[in-house]
């Protein structure tokens, strides 16, 4: 471990990458090299999602100088983008198994789950957040939440809303989530809350944009520590997205109803209620849902039963209309367009 500078290897301080922000991941290194002795590894698993990839040589280097010689470190190398997106292949082959980045979505002895907690500061923008709430004595309060990353902050950030004046709902939602408060890409549940508008504290819009359109009646705003700034989540844009795709999906003869094989993006009895309502229906079983990969199947339309979001948010570029189940329902005739909602991912898998 690099000692002389202060840091691990793995930190992004010393890698070339440099945030706006001056942050630091702890990768726990030494509840890994005890999970190592404990079970006598000598094969160890690390998966890191694609922003971290980089660090997974530095963060190897650094547990090598921490156990025998006789450890093996492999890193994987397939897509991730979430704690339901294991490399199940290299966990087999693993004695233990290092997933970075994201809290469990089910308990589990089989996968070490590392969940990187930034140590950004949030009070600052939240203050600059107030100015875009409606303020405690014209509102039935606040819902708050984040992502997992800054889940070591959600007391504080409670407490500086209290502070002001708002009166703060939280919950923790249902079981594909660790804690209170906290949202994923697919599941807003921590949000579904008496109160009629949402902050959101966490990095970008892609969990706040998902939040808005699952809760359309609550007003979102998104405090970025990150990159230090406080907008209003807006989904028209995406609305008019999904309302065009059903409309060029109402034609459709041949439907490819795609079946995602990764352990926690299957839905195998909606797809299979697809294919019993529908002669013209077709399972399509993958590991990556890529434009690429779909665009040498003669089909009309597909019916995407994996991960919600690679509708919402690759939808535009699929060669032909890319529906969520519920979307599809409404391109066959079986529900109203009024009836278009946001497709998520509900309990544990």
């Amino acid at each position: 471990m690099s000692q002389e500078s202060g840091y691990t290897e793995g930190d992004l301080r010393n890698t070339g990458m440099q945030l706006k922000h001056d942050r630091e991941w702890n990768y726990e290194l030494e509840r890994i090299v005890d999970a190592i002795e404990e079970r006598d590894a000598s094969k160890v698993g690390l998966q890191f999602p694609e922003g971290l990839k980089r660090r997974g040589p530095s963060v190897a280097d650094d547990l090598r100088s921490l156990v025998g010689e006789d450890v093996t470190f492999m890193l994987s190398g397939q897509p991730c983008y979430g704690a339901c997106d294991l490399d199940t292949y290299l966990m087999k082959r693993t004695d233990v198994f290092v997933h970075f980045g994201h809290s469990p979505m089910k308990n589990t002895d089989k996968v070490i789950y590392v969940p990187l907690f930034s140590n950004v500061e949030v009070l600052p923008i939240m203050e600059e957040a107030l100015e875009t709430l409606e303020p405690p004595e014209e509102t039935e309060g606040v819902g708050l939440v984040t992502t997992a990353q800054h889940m070591n902050r959600y007391e504080e950030m409670t407490e500086f809303l209290e502070e002001r004046g708002y009166e703060v709902h939280s919950r923790r939602g249902d079981d594909r989530l660790t804690h209170e408060g906290q949202v994923l890409g697919c599941n807003y549940a921590s949000a579904d809350v008496p109160a009629d508008q949402v902050l959101y504290v966490g990095g970008g819009k892609f969990h706040p944009l998902g939040l808005a359109m699952e809760h359309p009646e609550k007003h979102v705003v998104i405090a970025d520590p990150v990159n230090n700034v406080v907008t209003v989540a807006d989904t028209e844009k995406f609305m008019k997205q999904r309302f065009g795709a059903v409309h060029r999906a109402m034609d459709a003869e041949k439907w490819g109803v795609i079946f995602c094989t990764k352990i926690g993006q299957g839905r195998w009895d909606q797809a299979q209620e697809i294919l019993e309502e529908n002669d013209d229906a077709y399972l399509i079983t993958m590991d990556e849902v890529t434009p690429d990969r779909l665009r040498n199947f003669d089909m009309d339309a597909f019916v995407n039963t994996g991960c919600p979001r690679i509708t919402t948010d690759d939808g535009p570029q699929f060669h032909k209309p890319m529906l969520t189940p519920g979307e599809y329902e409404i391109a066959v005739g079986n529900e109203p367009l009024e009836n278009l909602s946001f497709d998520t991912f509900h309990g544990t898998w």
